[in-house]
């Protein structure tokens, strides 16, 4: 266990490290549950092709906006964004952003760490042959019941979260990086393993005419903002992550260079992720779907009814469960990093402090998973629903704009082109250019969209 004192900093020796810390906390469980079936359903190529160019003109500048941040502040989300400020003799005020983005990934934990927890579950009943030869209806209801017991859902949520607790408990090099060196690799080989097995099992041609087949026709005005939405929200932007890790970097790394790295490895992980899910979906004539509909009930139903599929949906279930892991651990660390610093506790307390919680926030989300007397706002998943149009729609973009607003115009450039000094004049112009217009007017259409469908 780290014996720092508070607020002491000790950062990764390696870019790779860090790069690794990044890709695992960007893959999570929108790799898995949406991008893919997002593109099938949105024209496959050409919103594809959207999504990249949306990735690389709003949510890279942002996160590497981010990294600058963490990097020349050197500390948590709060106290990098006050020394930031100080130097270019600005009101502390703009600490306020750290404390909504902390307050942001706690709240997002709330409802990740349940999701990850059914993840965990699954793994289990996958394993124990639940769904073996089980009908679509069966594995349907199955995961009705599930949702309806609290306490089993307590008890999964608490294994992960005392998982991705101890990892952050040890500190960032012997917790943070041991668990980036230990997670990408396994992800990648579990992925591996599904991706040979549903090539063996799978309908390829239908899921290549879901996924990459040009269709103009199922593209529209909608799908772009769709695009631009799973863009902003895939790198992870808004709850920290990018100035806590950017502050563990080691001095004078190509910081453009390795987030750009890094959205093309969550952009490449999400789609092998389809290729690994949807063969298996097609093969056994389910329509496809996203979000729990997908990964507890087209997938368990799918790997129940094929050769060998009790243990590969497990493998399945293992990797939600790592890329799960790299994010909510990215979550937690600007949390417990601005204890250490703000609170004055030693990293065993602040973490303490954090995972009790969430574990609080999360037994909520359960509690609400049922039904309640006098069917109350918070009963049958709404407030799941809540928490996550919340932060998804209105904390996430707030931070992000503010983010923009204050790299782009009021930090001073040579401050900037200090931390950017790998990269060329070129990239450092483009980059300031993207977070002053283009980044805020894609955040500020985003929220326009959310108001709208809401009809407000």
């Amino acid at each position: 266990m780290s014996q720092a004192v508070p607020g002491e900093l000790n950062g990764w020796r390696s870019r790779t490290t860090f790069v690794l810390a990044l890709s695992a906390s960007a893959v999570g469980l929108g790799n898995l549950w949406r991008f893919s079936y997002l593109t099938g359903e949105n024209g496959g190529g050409p919103f594809v092709v959207t999504y990249v160019l949306c990735l690389f003109l709003v949510a890279v500048p942002l996160m590497v906006g981010e990294v600058v941040i963490g990097s020349h502040g050197k500390g948590g989300p709060v106290a990098a964004l006050r020394r930031v400020a100080d130097r270019s003799l600005l009101s502390r005020g703009w600490s306020v952003l750290g404390w909504l983005a902390c307050a942001t990934g706690m709240l997002i934990l709330a409802y990740y760490v349940v999701v990850a927890g059914w993840g965990l579950a699954y793994a289990r009943f996958m394993q124990s042959g639940v769904f073996s030869a089980a009908s679509a209806p069966v594995v349907g209801e199955y995961f009705g019941d599930f949702l309806a017991e609290p306490a089993r859902q307590a008890y999964w949520q608490t294994l992960f979260l005392l998982l991705a607790g101890g990892f952050v408990l040890f500190g960032v090099r012997r917790g943070l990086g041991l668990m980036v060196w230990l997670a990408v690799p396994c992800l990648l080989a579990l992925l591996g393993a599904l991706l040979k097995y549903s090539f063996d099992n799978g309908d390829l041609v239908a899921a290549r005419e879901f996924l990459f087949s040009v269709k103009w026709i199922d593209f529209s005005p909608r799908s772009i903002l769709v695009a631009l939405g799973h863009a902003f929200f895939t790198l992870g932007v808004g709850v920290g992550t990018g100035i806590s890790y950017g502050a563990y970097a080691p001095r004078r790394i190509p910081i453009g260079r390795s987030v750009m790295a890094v959205a093309v490895f969550d952009s490449m992980i999400a789609l092998l992720a389809g290729l690994a899910i949807f063969p298996l979906v097609f093969a056994n004539n389910m329509a496809p779907a996203m979000g729990p509909g997908l990964l507890f009930v087209s997938v368990p139903y799918a790997f129940g009814n094929l050769q060998l599929g009790e243990w590969f949906g497990a493998l399945f279930f293992l990797l939600m469960v790592v890329a799960a892991l790299g994010s909510a651990v990215a979550m937690m660390e600007p949390v417990v990093r601005t204890l250490m610093q703000q609170a004055r506790l030693r990293r065993a307390t602040a973490v303490l402090v954090v995972v009790s919680a969430v574990w609080i926030l999360a037994l909520g989300v359960v509690l609400g998973m049922g039904p309640a007397p006098g069917d109350g706002w918070f009963a049958n998943g709404k407030l799941f629903a809540f928490v996550d149009v919340l932060t998804a729609q209105f904390l996430l973009p707030l931070v992000s704009l503010g983010t923009a607003i204050l790299v782009g115009w009021r930090l001073r450039p040579e401050l900037l082109r200090a931390e950017l000094s790998r990269e060329s004049d070129l990239f450092f112009s483009l980059w300031r250019l993207l977070l002053r217009y283009i980044a805020p007017s894609a955040i500020g259409v985003l929220v326009l969209a959310a108001l709208a469908a809401r009809g407000v």
